[in-house]
């Protein structure tokens, strides 16, 4: 019970630092001398959302939408869809595994950003229902642009992604927990994401769609390393194996290079027939300082810089890789 009332006191004390309004630090105080929980406002529930990483759902419907305005099938309508359901699944990732992690107590170890669940700030059915909710979006989305496109088979699609981001950290045996979730990343958020916007809209079948998509999902897949090589202590501690923590630290930090680097070869390939693409190289003015703190970042403080600062990159690439195929500059 003491450590309880002593984690309540220590949630109204930040709510107190955070607020620069008297009457809030008052009211702050007010909680802590009569142990009474921190008060849930708007903004833990945006950072349960994880905002930065949503630049990983519009890269690949960018360089999607690219490659079909490339090959003359481009609609807004579906485009837009696409990136509802890109961004929605990703919010409902967040969540799900904000509820899963906590309610097995993983996110007790864990060094960041408090959770919504394993902080204790909310029950965790709130956060499973929001989960659902968003989830539910993502379906609506995917509903409606099956039904404009016509393409039914989408459907059998849309279920395999909303399992594989349940599954990440949810059920008995989340895959998330094996080492498996840098694969997983890299198909949907990379291959699945980028081709399907592709095919969404045109019945055109290019190799710059799967190049596109492999270069997103390399990125998409850095970024979790960099999450997941700041945990390597703590997700070990939890039983959580995940890659990271499977192949140590070093190597980590090296696979993170790799996976941030390649994406650039896929200009290059095809820069003779999209001259635009050249633009895409210009992502290495950030791409290249992440590398350098990541291999050799000392604090988990400079590892979480470089998650956000990767995913932005990921989404200037995504941007740009499909702007010079859909707007090639002769």
């Amino acid at each position: 019970m003491g450590e309880r009332n002593s984690g309540r006191a220590s949630g109204a004390a930040r709510d107190r630092r955070r607020s620069g309004n008297p009457a809030v630090r008052a009211a702050a105080e007010r909680r802590a001398e009569a142990g009474a929980p921190p008060r849930i406002t708007w903004r833990n529930w945006v950072g349960g959302a994880r905002l930065r990483t949503l630049p990983l759902a519009i890269a690949p419907v960018a360089a999607g939408a690219g490659v079909a305005h490339m090959v003359h099938g481009f609609s807004w309508t579906l485009s837009l869809l696409a990136l509802g359901v890109a961004i929605f699944l990703q919010i409902g990732v967040n969540y799900a595994n904000d509820y899963s992690d906590g309610v097995r107590g993983t996110d007790k170890f864990r060094v960041g950003p408090a959770r919504l669940t394993g902080s204790g700030l909310v029950k965790p059915k709130r956060v499973l229902v929001t989960a659902l909710v968003f989830f539910g979006l993502a379906a609506v989305c995917g509903l409606i642009a099956v039904v404009l496109s016509e393409r039914w088979w989408f459907l059998a699609l849309g279920v395999l992604a909303i399992l594989a981001a349940w599954f990440y950290t949810g059920g008995k045996r989340p895959y998330g927990y094996a080492g498996l979730g840098e694969v997983m990343v890299f198909i949907f958020f990379g291959l699945v994401a980028t081709v399907g916007t592709v095919w969404l809209q045109t019945d055109v079948q290019t190799q710059e769609a799967w190049f596109a998509g492999a270069g997103v999902g390399l990125f998409a897949v850095a970024v979790l390393i960099a999450n997941n090589v700041r945990d390597i202590e703590t997700d070990r501690l939890a039983g959580k194996r995940t890659l990271s923590v499977r192949i140590g630290d070093r190597a980590s930090r090296i696979l993170y290079v790799v996976c941030v680097l390649l994406p650039f070869a896929v200009p290059g390939i095809f820069l003779f027939a999209h001259p635009g693409l050249v633009l895409t190289w210009l992502v290495l003015f950030a791409a290249i300082p992440c590398c350098i703190i990541v291999l050799w970042g000392k604090t988990a403080r400079e590892l979480i810089a470089v998650l956000g600062l990767t995913s932005l990159a990921a989404l200037a690439y995504g941007a740009l890789l499909g702007i010079g195929f859909g707007f090639p500059i002769l």
